[in-house]
């Protein structure tokens, strides 16, 4: 095996993963809000820090991760994944539990991936989707539990017609799925419980 498949997990591996997985928790229960991340992990491209270490504390060998084709193209990325998570990988979008996305532009539909059942609504993807910035692209208004009145996100880049595909998403509640937008140094969290709409100007 290659060097760089082994190199740039967690300097310290239990610390950082539990730091990591509390920054997922608090922003998964205040949704919209950025947490920032300690001792991120050091990928290779084009898989980012952040994505990468959403990936190494919440994947492991009981989890297919579907990747996206901008991923699933390099072999350093899968290899490092493997390495380090144990995670298998999905051979289709519908069999994951995670999903990992370097070109959010360009993600298929979310009800692509899985969604849950009624009696198991925990059975649905989580997607983690890489972006470039939580606050340089069209306003989101968000409502819903755990946000006290409104919030404001402005992730870029997003899903094609994404408030669509959110109301279809919620839609669905329970089943559905989760986002977790990894920005550089900060992620935010967008559970299906969240109504977004778009803000007004």
């Amino acid at each position: 095996m290659h060097a760089s498949h082994i190199e740039g997990g967690f300097a310290e591996t239990v610390l950082d993963a539990q730091a990591a997985f509390r920054a997922v928790m608090d922003a998964m229960a205040r949704p919209g809000t950025a947490s920032t991340l300690a001792g991120t992990a050091t990928p290779p491209a084009p898989l980012t820090a952040t994505a990468a270490t959403v990936a190494l504390t919440l994947c492991d060998h009981d989890t297919p991760v579907w990747l996206d084709p901008a991923l699933k193209g390099s072999a350093a990325v899968t290899a490092w994944l493997g390495f380090h998570t144990g995670a298998p990988l999905a051979s289709t979008s519908a069999e994951a539990h995670f999903a990992l996305v370097a070109d959010t532009a360009a993600l298929i539909a979310l009800e692509n991936f899985a969604q849950g059942s009624q009696d198991y609504p925990d059975r649905s993807a989580t997607l983690i989707l890489q972006v470039d910035s939580l606050d340089g692209g069209a306003p989101l208004r968000l409502e819903g539990p755990g946000i006290e009145t409104v919030a404001t996100l402005a992730p870029t880049p997003m899903p094609r017609h994404f408030v669509e595909q959110w109301r279809q998403n919620s839609g669905r509640f329970p089943r559905g799925v989760d986002l977790v937008l990894a920005a550089p140094q900060a992620l935010a969290c967008l559970p299906r419980t969240t109504r977004i709409s778009p803000a007004e100007d």
